[in-house]
C-alpha cells in the first residue's frame, strides 16, 4: 500500500485502494460532471509533463484562483507539486493592489484562474509582476489561454520518465505551499507549509471523521485557497469519500439536496444563516404544527450528549427527532452525519440544535500557521463537549500560558513566514508556535477559546473586556447580522450592530411599521427601541463592567468587498471602527 509522506501521495493510494469512479464532480451547465481516481491521477501527470516543457523547475510559484471550488483546482494542484513546485493558492476577491502584492512577493512564473472576473483582476497587474508569464483560465473565455492547451501539451508521455525522477526527489520536510493569510491588518504573510505539515495534519485528522471508507460523500463550498477545506480535500481523498464542488453560496442548499452528502465543512456564520431560515419557516407555521415546531426546538435547545439529561429528556428528544428535525435533515439531503465546523467560534446554541437534529455539528480549531487542525470535537468515545473546540488531535500538544495564549507544538506547525524571519520569530519560539488566541484546558482535555490575545481590550477602570464572548452571545438575536464590541480605554464597552435588514424587514412589516431606507431605518426610534430590548436580554449573561451600555447602528452590510470582514469572515475591527468613526465618537460624547 501506497506510504503517504508528500500531498501528491493521495491520489495514488486512493486509486489503489479505492479506485473511484466518481473521485471528484463539479457541474457544468446544470450537469454533474465525474471525474474518477485514474482520470484525476492521468491529468495530473498530463499537467506535470506540460509544466515540464514550459520551463518550470522545482521550487518554482504557480497561482491558482479560483471563484469557486472545482476538479481543475485539484488537478493542477497535485500537478505542480509533483514537480517540486509550489502551489500558490489566493483568495479571489481581494483587491488589485493585493494580487500584484502576492503574485510579485511569491514571484510567481505561472497564474491559472476560474473565470472572467479573476482574469481581468490579474490581467490588470501582470505589468507589474515582472515573473510572471502567462496567465490561462478554466473557463472558455476567449481572450485568455485555457488549461485545456496544458492538458494538450502534457498528452505526449515521452517525459514521463523525468516527472517521475522529480516525484522521488520531492521529500517531506519540503515546501508544498504559500499560503497568504488575509491578516486583520496590514499585509498578507506567506505561511509556508511543508508536505509533511499538511500530510500529517490530514492524516491524524482523519481519525476524528466518522464516516465508512470508500463510501461517503461529502460537498466542498468553503474556499479551498484556505488551508482548512483543502486539508480536508486530501483528507476525503485519503479515506475514499467522493467529493461533489457546490455551485456557489447561493445553490448550496439545492446542492445538498442533489447530492445527499454525509459530510460538508461550515463556517459559523452559514450555520447561524440556515438556522434562522430554519426558524423563520417555523414561525410561518399555524396551530398545533408551530406548537410542535417550536417545542422542539426548545427540547434541542436543552441538548447535552451522550444521554447527560436522563431518561425523560430522552424521550422527548426522540420525539421531537420523529416530528420535526428529520425534516430539517431531510432539507439538508438527508444523510448528514457531519458538519465540521471552524475558523470562528461557534455559538453553544448551534452545537445543541444540530446535534438534536442528528446532523452532528462538531467544532474544531486551528489556524494557518497549524495547518490548520488543533483540536476537534469527534461524537465517539465521549471526545465532544458542548462549548470546547475538542481534544487536541495525535502528536500534538499543546500548552496555555501564564497570560491564558494557547501554545501549540506538533507536525503540522509551519515552516515559517516566506521572507519574514522577524515575523517568524515572533510567534515561533522554544519550538512553540504562539496562536494570539487565549484558551484554557480543562480537566477532561478539552480545549476552550475564550478570545483573540489583540482583541481583548481594557476599559479605563482597568477591566478587561472579551469582545468575541459578547459578540457571540448578542448574534443570537435575529435582528443582528454583525455586531463589533469597542469601548477600549473607554468608560465603557459599547457596540457598532450591523442589523439583519432582512430580519428588520419583516418585523417592519408584522407590526406596520414604515421603516423607509436601511439608513433611514437605523435611526427609526421604534427600531431603536427594539433593538435596546434585545441589548438588555443579552446583557443578563454577563457581570456589570461587561454589559453593552450604549450601541449605534449600522446603514450597510458589512461585506469581504467593502472591508469590514475578511476572507473568512472575520471582523476588520481596525476598519470597522474607522468606517464608523462618527458613531463611535457619538457613543463617547466627543461629536
Amino acid at each position: 500500500m501506497q506510504n503517504i509522506t508528500r500531498l501528491f501521495d493521495f491520489p495514488y493510494y486512493q486509486l489503489e485502494k479505492f479506485n473511484l469512479d466518481k473521485s471528484l464532480n463539479t457541474k457544468y451547465d446544470g450537469k454533474w460532471v465525474a471525474t474518477s481516481t485514474q482520470d484525476y491521477v492521468d491529468k495530473a501527470n498530463a499537467v506535470s509533463r506540460a509544466l515540464l516543457r514550459l520551463g518550470v523547475k522545482p521550487n518554482d510559484k504557480i497561482a491558482l484562483i479560483s471563484m469557486t471550488n472545482r476538479t481543475e483546482w485539484n488537478i493542477m494542484d497535485i500537478g505542480i507539486l509533483q514537480l517540486g513546485a509550489q502551489n500558490v493558492p489566493i483568495y479571489p476577491t481581494i483587491s488589485e493592489e493585493d494580487y500584484a502584492y502576492v503574485l510579485n512577493h511569491s514571484e510567481c512564473v505561472y497564474c491559472f484562474v476560474s473565470c472572467s472576473e479573476v482574469y481581468e483582476k490579474v490581467k490588470a497587474v501582470k505589468s507589474k509582476v515582472p515573473s510572471l508569464k502567462e496567465i490561462y483560465s478554466f473557463d472558455e473565455l476567449g481572450n485568455c489561454k485555457n488549461w485545456k492547451e496544458i492538458l494538450e501539451l502534457g498528452k505526449d508521455e515521452s517525459n514521463q520518465v523525468e516527472v517521475d525522477k522529480l516525484k522521488d526527489s520531492v521529500k517531506p520536510e519540503d515546501l508544498a505551499t504559500l499560503i497568504y493569510t488575509s491578516g486583520t491588518t496590514g499585509r498578507p504573510k506567506g505561511v509556508m507549509l511543508s508536505h509533511n505539515n499538511i500530510v500529517s495534519n490530514t492524516l491524524e485528522s482523519s481519525f476524528r471523521l466518522p464516516s465508512e471508507d470508500g463510501a461517503g460523500k461529502a460537498v466542498s463550498f468553503l474556499p479551498v485557497c484556505h488551508i482548512y477545506e483543502r486539508m480536508l480535500m486530501y483528507l476525503y481523498q485519503y479515506r475514499g469519500v467522493s467529493i461533489y464542488f457546490a455551485e456557489s453560496l447561493e445553490t448550496i442548499s439545492e446542492n445538498l439536496k442533489e447530492v445527499e452528502p454525509h459530510v460538508m465543512t461550515a463556517v459559523p456564520r452559514l450555520i447561524e444563516k440556515v438556522y434562522d431560515k430554519i426558524i423563520a419557516k417555523g414561525a410561518d407555521l399555524k396551530g398545533i404544527k408551530k406548537f410542535l415546531f417550536f417545542w422542539a426546538v426548545k427540547v434541542g435547545l436543552r441538548y447535552e450528549p451522550y444521554g447527560q439529561n436522563g431518561w425523560w429528556y430522552e424521550k422527548q428528544l426522540n420525539l421531537a427527532r420523529k416530528l420535526i428535525f428529520s425534516k430539517w435533515k431531510a432539507g439538508l439531503g438527508g444523510n448528514l452525519d457531519l458538519i465540521a465546523s471552524g475558523s470562528a467560534a461557534l455559538q453553544p446554541r448551534l452545537a445543541r440544535i444540530f446535534n438534536a437534529a442528528e446532523m452532528g455539528l462538531m467544532e474544531g480549531y486551528g489556524l494557518t500557521e497549524t495547518s490548520p487542525v488543533i483540536s476537534v470535537n469527534d461524537m465517539r468515545n465521549n471526545g465532544f463537549k458542548i462549548g470546547t473546540v475538542g481534544k487536541p488531535i495525535g502528536r500534538t500538544e499543546v500548552k496555555i500560558e501564564a497570560d491564558g495564549e494557547i501554545c501549540v507544538k506538533g507536525p503540522q506547525v509551519m515552516m515559517g513566514y516566506y521572507r519574514d524571519a522577524e515575523k517568524t520569530a515572533e510567534v515561533l519560539k522554544d519550538g512553540f508556535f504562539h496562536t494570539g488566541d487565549i484558551g484554557e484546558l480543562d480537566a477532561d482535555g478539552f480545549l476552550r477559546i475564550t478570545d483573540r490575545k489583540k482583541e481583548m481590550f481594557k476599559t479605563s477602570g482597568g477591566k478587561y473586556v472579551a469582545p468575541q464572548v459578547l459578540e457571540n452571545r448578542f448574534k443570537q438575536s435575529r435582528f443582528i447580522e454583525q455586531i463589533m464590541v469597542v469601548g477600549e480605554g473607554e468608560k465603557m464597552p459599547s457596540a457598532l450592530i450591523q442589523p439583519n435588514f432582512e430580519f428588520l424587514g419583516e418585523w417592519a412589516v408584522r407590526h406596520n411599521i414604515e421603516l423607509g431606507t436601511d439608513a433611514e431605518s437605523v435611526v427609526n426610534p421604534k427600531v431603536l427601541s427594539r433593538f435596546q430590548e434585545e441589548v438588555d436580554h443579552a446583557n443578563e449573561k454577563f457581570a456589570k463592567w461587561e454589559k453593552i451600555k450604549q450601541f449605534r447602528l449600522t446603514p450597510d452590510v458589512w461585506s469581504v468587498d467593502e472591508g469590514h470582514l475578511t476572507p473568512t469572515m472575520k471582523l476588520r475591527r481596525k476598519i470597522i471602527k474607522e468606517k464608523y468613526k462618527d458613531l463611535y465618537n457619538q457613543i463617547y460624547g466627543r461629536e
